[in-house]
């Protein structure tokens, strides 16, 4: 054909021009030549009788060109060939020569038999194999064919027929004449041919010159030499004739799609000869017939197919497309079309319904400015999609049927990876190991793509990811999910449901599926599916074209990106999205103002937050974190790998990290601490909780840590799941590691950080330097704290939140692992129960892990509220007893309303167990402490000399403090401190450490029924007071008989005579005082009294009491003299004892008095002498 002047300029914008005008002709190759020249003769009567008589005129049939390197021996030409008979007369047939008679007579009906062109017409289309035909039919049609495109009389035809638009076209115009060139020339520009019976014209002899590469005119002379080298021309005469139709331009179509997929090339096709292959497909692209492999390869799958479409502009080529795949397609038609879209790939050109759609958006986007650019880059399909996209993705106009034909195309690409010639070049040993049959509907490439994420034990080489990666650029499936089939299929079900309320081919459907994953509404393959593409989307934030289209201005301007498919951006695709999302987050806590120049705009913002959002699913979902964490992830966290695992697996071994893979870790923990929501797993299983207590701050549109912090505030509310309580506990957890892991403590506290406890990272040791700095200012009464009031606010929330789990305490973790697993096996770690399992066992706790407890609960009684068990169980009764009360006086309160008749049980159960445990040491009652600051030195040194500062005292301290009680030697502020405790542990004696101590067994023994009773009234005192002559331990004999001295101390101290003298005592003594044994001692004063009449069951007691003491007098003699005082002093029979003593005295008065004088006679009788 002559592309002359076209293709040596290389002049792509003319080429464009000739695109667009081409004309519909299928319906002319395909039919029977009768009805055209009837048709013709009454719109073009001239021209058609010119044409028919040429056709029809002896025509000189030469012998077949002298056979060249490409040309292998023929027969001689039969003397039916034409080839040495002599010109025949006017209306020579060529259904009159014997070499195609039986041909003609069994494949054409009799009506064309008058017309050589209708003749050439049947034969040449309707034979469904080459061997139909004999040999000899086959090459007089050829050689009859070839005189038609070099006869003088045919030439002279188009020249009248053509002749303003010869005149038009310069190239043809300026053809030699005679050589066939002429033809050639008008075939090659008829698409801008716009004169209808030129047009006519030139569409005959389309058909007939396609239908052998040799009468394209300069084909043969271009391509001769490759034909050669691939073998292209070698063709058994015995099977099909060296000039069988399109044949050789197929096996060359092959060898070129073959070469681009081949990094070797070992029989390079010459670069003009590229051109004429490709320009020779370009030329065939509106109509099928004129493919000639390709029809005969398709021609049952046609009728199968597509019937009903009607040849021309390319729709029969794009309906065979789309049916590639099905099952009843040939793969002989298959393969046919599998090269043409393989050349399409190669020169988007190939494809007429392309080229004419976007002819003038190619123009209008500037697509094709350099004419003088290779026409390999400039052509292909890929550069072709990319241009466009662009200006589609920054929102120019793009018209809707080059859109469609653009969304076939890049869905083509994604459903038969074979069509890029990257893939496979690079991919090949990945698809041969582990992808080899899987080659329909885009199975190929998702299985690459799987690779690729990582979800196999080997991954893709580098060089093939790349190629991968700039496939799904090409394609950019991001904008429409249809383009992807594989998925598309997989996840059908997931979008007819889940995201039915979003329009097809929107690209927010991905963001629904993705919102949707791992949810109950996904199904597994579409999960894959999805996960796979994602995978490459987030490695270049331009294919997720709403992040693109919301964001492109702020990237640019504070990222310096420019267009979407520009390499020459100064950060690569996977940096810019970190740009933007520092932008989003990261200003604030610069401590500067922010210009507002680099703010995010709002909808970006929300765009990053939604991409943050679908990164949190899955790790390889993140590229920076995956780059850095490859080995980090192997090493740590092989075996984790459900949903989420793995990045919470490498926050728990943040520390073990590699520098790099630390640093991304930290900076995704730090951000989400600001914004939990970008954690959409957890959040999505904390739904309930969220919807219940947490929806005022779960709809702000800029969470600062609040949500986290409500969530926490109400872990242990019935709607919280264990999915939800685990998320929550594990971001707790990470907090530990670092004090930035907690946005709301490190922005209030900040400073103070810096100022106060530098160089500490640690979030549990940053706390407990600033509580303890705090701690110190409050002791020491310092008039301006060292820590400021937003930071101290702050740490009261801290402080709360890490009594809740000793997980979040590392300082007494670690030291109780042992004992947990020993002693607390089964107990769960939330809601303090592990460490209330650990007080409860604290006897046999490890030394470490006692100390470590020890220390603790002296913390929590100095300030109740980091008590976190007490302040969950008295929470109403907080509320309802206690809400004018200071924080640090709440057990104190509680305490006092104890006894109430609307206390609740549960509450009343937890007070007494603070109750036994402040009792165990005097260190573990701060009011105690404080009022007997004085008395504890003076009265118990020899106890605490024998002390340890980390563990109880038993209750020695307080034991001693009660006997000084009783001798009423304690000051006033003590003395009521331990009046109180009398007056509780005498109520329940496991408030009495010493006695439950020393009288465990003998409890056991002799009053079982009274200890376990569920109300302890002080009955186990008196059971063992009533048994004491029983008691066969001398300790606890010691401690019941202190009882008994204490009880004499107040009557108070006694509930069971109390209760039972309550009435009397308001008869009796109302005006007495309390205390000092005051009241006690009017009771007895009554009893000896016989004007006074006690109530039965008071003087019952009071008489047992008596009997008690003077028990108690004989068994435990004083210890000394002040002991002998105080027992006289609180004897009933004090006055009587008083008058014998005072009477004693006087009779040694009375006594010394005379013994003095006898003494001082007989002194000076000695001295007289």
């Amino acid at each position: 054909m002559a592309f002359t002047l076209n293709l040596l300029t290389g002049s792509y914008v003319a080429h464009q021009d000739r695109l667009d005008s081409y004309v519909k002709m299928a319906a002319y190759c395909r039919s029977p030549l009768l009805p055209l020249l009837l048709f013709s003769a009454v719109c073009i009567s001239s021209v058609v009788s010119v044409l028919v008589k040429a056709a029809n005129s002896p025509v000189e049939l030469p012998n077949p060109p002298v056979v060249r390197a490409v040309d292998l021996p023929v027969k001689d030409a039969p003397a039916a060939a034409g080839a040495s008979q002599p010109r025949r007369a006017t209306g020579w047939k060529l259904a009159e020569e014997e070499a195609c008679r039986e041909d003609l007579t069994r494949l054409c009906p009799k009506h064309t038999w008058t017309n050589n062109l209708a003749v050439l017409d049947c034969l040449q289309d309707r034979r469904e194999q080459e061997t139909d035909i004999a040999p000899d039919c086959n090459h007089l049609l050829w050689n009859y064919k070839l005189n038609l495109t070099t006869d003088p009389k045919f030439e002279s035809v188009a020249m009248e027929v053509c002749k303003s638009t010869i005149a038009e076209i310069k190239e043809c115009n300026e053809e030699e004449r005679g050589r066939g060139y002429l033809v050639s020339c008008l075939v090659d520009h008829r698409g801008n041919i716009s004169e209808y019976q030129c047009n006519q014209y030139v569409t005959k002899m389309t058909s007939i010159i396609f239908s052998n590469y040799r009468l394209i005119c300069g084909f043969m002379d271009k391509c001769k030499e490759d034909i050669n080298n691939l073998r292209c021309g070698s063709i058994s005469v015995g099977h099909k004739d060296i000039h069988s139709q399109g044949e050789v331009i197929a096996c060359l179509e092959k060898a070129l799609v073959r070469e681009a997929e081949q990094q070797d090339h070992v029989r390079p096709i010459k670069e003009e000869c590229q051109k004429a292959i490709l320009r020779v497909a370009e030329l065939s692209s509106d109509d099928f017939h004129l493919d000639r492999h390709l029809y005969f390869a398709c021609r049952d799958d046609r009728e199968r197919f597509c019937q009903n479409i009607q040849a021309g502009e390319g729709k029969v080529y794009k309906c065979l497309f789309n049916h590639k795949f099905e099952e009843a397609m040939s793969e002989k038609c298959r393969d046919a079309l599998t090269t043409r879209q393989k050349l399409i790939s190669q020169d988007y050109r190939v494809s007429y319904s392309l080229a004419k759609a976007c002819k003038m958006d190619l123009r209008k986007q500037r697509c094709s400015l350099d004419t003088n650019m290779p026409r390999g880059r400039e052509a292909r399909l890929s550069y072709l999609l990319l241009c466009l996209e662009a200006a589609v993705h920054r929102g120019r106009p793009v018209s809707g049927e080059c859109q469609g034909e653009m969304l076939d195309y890049r869905r083509m690409l994604m459903e038969d990876f074979s069509l890029s010639p990257e893939i496979v070049l690079h991919c090949r040993t990945e698809i041969e190991a582990q992808c080899s049959g899987l080659h329909r509907k885009g199975r190929t490439l998702h299985c690459l793509m799987r690779i690729g994420r990582g979800d196999r034990s080997t991954s893709v080489d580098s060089v093939c990811q790349s190629a991968l990666q700039t496939l799904i650029q090409s394609a950019d499936p991001g904008a429409d999910y249809r383009i992807d089939r594989a998925l598309n299929e997989a996840c059908e079900s997931v979008i007819q449901t889940a995201c039915k309320h979003i329009r097809s081919g929107d690209p927010m459907i991905l963001s629904c599926l993705m919102e949707h994953l791992y949810t109950e509404k996904m199904v597994e393959d579409c999960e894959h599916r999805l996960l796979e593409l994602q995978y490459f989307i987030s490695r270049d934030w331009k294919l997720d074209p709403i992040l693109y289209k919301k964001c492109q201005n702020d990237a640019a301007r504070l990222c310096h990106t420019h267009g979407w498919n520009e390499t020459s951006e100064l950060m690569p695709p996977g940096a810019v999205f970190s740009c933007l999302y520092r932008h989003a987050y990261r200003t604030e806590e610069q401590g500067r103002r922010v210009n507002p120049d680099e703010k995010l705009s709002r909808d970006c913002k929300v765009e990053v937050h939604r991409i943050l959002h679908q990164r949190a699913m899955d790790v390889k979902l993140d590229p920076e974190l995956q780059k850095r964490c490859m080995t980090d992830l192997g090493k740590w966290c092989s075996e984790k790998t459900d949903t989420g695992q793995e990045l919470e697996c490498l926050q728990e071994h943040l520390e073990d990290l590699v520098s790099g893979c630390r640093d991304v870790v930290g900076n995704l923990t730090e951000l989400e601490s600001e914004d939990i929501q970008i954690d959409a797993l957890l959040i999505r299983a904390c739904e309930p909780v969220i919807q219940t207590h947490c929806h005022d701050v779960a709809d702000n549109q800029i969470d600062t840590g609040d949500l986290m912090e409500c969530l926490v505030q109400n872990k242990h509310q019935k709607e919280m799941n264990d999915k939800c309580a685990v998320g929550v506990t594990h971001f707790q957890l990470i907090q530990m590691k670092d004090f930035r892991f907690s946005y709301k403590f490190k922005m209030a506290c900040k400073e103070d950080v810096l100022r106060l406890c530098p160089n500490i990272k640690k979030k549990v040791d940053v706390v407990i330097c600033l509580s303890t700095t705090v701690r110190n200012d409050t002791l020491q009464a310092v008039k301006e704290q060292r820590v400021s009031l937003k930071c101290r606010k702050q740490l009261r929330v801290e402080e709360l939140e890490m009594s809740e789990d000793i997980r979040l305490e590392p300082d007494l973790y670690d030291p109780c692992k042992s004992d947990i697993n020993r002693l607390c096996p089964n107990m769960a770690f939330g809601n303090a129960q592990m460490i209330e399992c650990l007080k409860e066992q604290k006897k046999q706790l490890s030394p470490r892990c006692h100390q470590r407890i020890f220390r603790l609960q002296e913390v929590e009684m100095s300030d109740p509220e980091l008590d976190y068990q007490l302040m969950r169980v008295c929470k109403q009764m907080i509320k309802r007893f206690c809400t004018e009360a200071d924080a640090r006086n709440v057990l104190q309160c509680l305490k006092q309303n104890k006894n109430s008749e609307l206390m609740d049980p549960k509450c009343k159960q937890m007070i007494t167990k603070r109750q036994i445990t402040q009792n165990t040491d005097y260190r573990l009652n701060p009011v105690l402490r404080k009022a007997c600051r004085a008395d504890i030195p003076k009265f118990c040194q020899s106890i605490l000399n024998k002390a340890s500062e980390d563990s109880e005292l038993e209750g020695q301290v307080i034991a001693c403090l009660k006997l000084k009680y009783a001798d009423q030697r304690l000051s006033p502020d003590c003395e009521d401190q331990i009046r109180v405790i009398l007056q509780e542990s005498a109520l329940d004696y496991r408030l009495d450490p010493q006695l439950q101590m020393h009288c465990s067994d003998e409890i056991s023994r002799l009053c079982a029924e009274e200890a376990a009773a569920q109300e302890q009234t002080g009955q186990v005192e008196e059971c063992l007071k009533v048994n004491l002559l029983k008691i066969k331990q001398e300790a606890c004999k010691k401690e019941v008989l202190n009882m008994l001295k204490e009880s004499k101390a107040d009557i108070f101290v006694d509930p069971v005579l109390h209760t039972a003298c309550a009435l009397d005592l308001k008869h009796h003594c109302a005006a007495i005082t309390p205390g000092r044994g005051r009241q006690m001692s009017c009771l007895m004063e009554a009893l000896q009294d016989k004007r006074v009449r006690l109530q039965p069951e008071c003087k019952k007691r009071l008489q047992d009491r008596i009997d008690m003491w003077s028990y108690a007098a004989k068994v435990a003699p004083p210890d000394g003299f002040s002991d002998l005082a105080v027992q006289v002093m609180t004897s009933p029979s004090k006055n009587y004892i008083l008058l014998v003593i005072a009477l004693c005295v006087c009779v040694l008065f009375l006594v010394g008095l005379l013994c003095g004088r006898i003494t001082k006679r007989v002194t000076r009788e000695l001295k007289d002498r």
